[in-house]
């Protein structure tokens, strides 16, 4: 008896098994296709172009060092 109920549900748990195989196929096969024909598209490294702009001051409008005052450095 143990044996007719061990390959009983041996049997429904293959069919299961095979049941759902078979669902997932039916129900995904085009996204599966899909997947498989894929092809991503190429990625180039990018690339950045950096400018840095800083204008130069003329040695006309360079300000000179004014020197400190002298109660500053007493403090």
């Amino acid at each position: 008896m143990f044996t007719f109920v061990a390959a009983t549900l041996f049997s429904a748990a293959f069919l299961f098994a095979i049941g759902t195989i078979i669902w997932m196929l039916v129900h995904y096969h085009d996204k599966m296709v899909a997947a498989l024909q894929f092809k991503p598209m190429p990625q180039e490294p990018q690339v950045y172009h950096i400018h840095i702009r800083r204008p130069r001051v003329l040695r006309t409008q360079r300000r000179a060092a004014r020197p400190l005052p002298a109660d500053a450095l007493a403090a």
